[in-house]
């Protein structure tokens, strides 16, 4: 998925170890994606950039698309339309709870992501993608898009790919239920690649029921919650907040709401190097995301070049990159 902001802000994180354990509520941002779809953002947050190598989360719907109403509905056009677009240094993680989305990305994947299936796409160097609601999807699109953050030893090395996992393992606790996304919880560990000790999973937990999930100390974690609330110590996020717990924690007690909650556990190793993220490129500099702009620009004008190949298969035009800001990039910390 596309940061779309016409204006994009700077995110610059440097490194450093986690908090300990602590409780911090992350609230969400509108943001408005293409010109048909609005997400709540909840990283990059004012308060906190990272968690392990997550570095940015949209939470979207549930949106019924037979009835769109808002201001930014398009006549003909339903769902999300997202047209290529490039990334680096990054892997894109597609989740859905609900819907149906068609991804084409320029090493010539073509698939859909769909409810429990993880798509998750390994930038490297440059690759460019779209994902588009086609017009016999689902009438519901509920989903998450997240991206991990690659370290320097793999992010110009590894190759552009497309892997899709359907088949995901799942755990089940006393009131409980788990399908793991990404890395390893309670010894389940999924089949998808990472370069960071990293963890993503999907979890339910019963009305009323109490969770003791087993966790990793030298992880961080949080949680964010895609329907219904929980408590967790002092905090009670509702739908569409992140609770952040830090690291250093053998385990996390959490209690859902009399309706019951499913939220996403996204965890890892505080991320221990710096980077610079903007638009939809990360890097390490100003100057190497100048680069992979031109470079992008200039795969726009001459139809693809080596770096950003067209995106096979899309009926369109491609997005071209915003202005870079006047001033060069600074980093910041990890959290505020």
């Amino acid at each position: 998925m596309s940061d779309l902001e016409k204006d994009p802000a700077e995110v610059v994180s440097t490194c450093g170890d986690g908090d300990g354990p602590t409780l911090e509520l992350l609230e969400p941002r509108e943001v408005v994606l293409g010109r048909t779809t609005k997400v709540r953002r909840l990283l990059p947050n004012k308060d906190r950039r990272m968690v392990g190598a997550w570095c940015f989360v949209d939470h979207y719907g549930p949106d019924d698309l037979r009835h769109r109403v808002d201001s930014y509905d398009v006549p003909g056009e339903r769902g999300m339309l997202v047209p290529p677009h490039p990334h680096t240094s990054l892997q894109t993680v597609s989740w859905l709870f609900e819907g149906e989305i068609e991804h084409r990305d320029s090493v010539g994947s073509h698939a859909f992501v769909r409810p429990a299936e993880l798509n998750i796409m390994t930038a490297g160097n440059g690759i460019a993608h779209s994902e588009v609601s086609t017009p016999d999807a689902p009438p519901m699109l509920h989903g998450a898009q997240l991206w991990v953050a690659l370290p320097d030893s793999a992010r110009t090395t590894v190759a552009p790919a497309f892997n899709a996992y359907a088949d995901l393992p799942a755990l089940d606790f006393d009131g409980a239920h788990a399908t793991v996304m990404i890395g390893t919880v309670a010894g389940v560990t999924s089949p998808a690649p990472t370069y960071t000790p990293l963890v993503g999973a999907d979890i339910t937990i019963d009305p009323g029921r109490t969770l003791s999930l087993p966790l990793t100390p030298s992880n961080e974690y949080a949680v964010l919650i895609v329907d219904g609330s929980l408590s967790v110590g002092d905090l009670a996020p509702g739908f569409g907040e992140m609770a952040y717990l830090g690291d250093r924690r053998e385990s996390v007690e959490l209690v859902a709401s009399d309706n019951g909650v499913r939220f996403l556990l996204l965890g890892g190793e505080p991320f221990e190097e710096e980077l610079v993220m903007w638009w939809n490129f990360i890097g390490r500099s100003h100057e190497e995301i100048v680069a992979a702009r031109d470079a992008w620009q200039s795969a726009i004008a001459a139809h693809g070049n080596d770096r950003f190949p067209l995106v096979p298969g899309y009926d369109g035009d491609p997005l071209p990159a915003p202005a870079l800001p006047a001033i060069a990039l600074k980093p910041r910390p990890r959290a505020r």
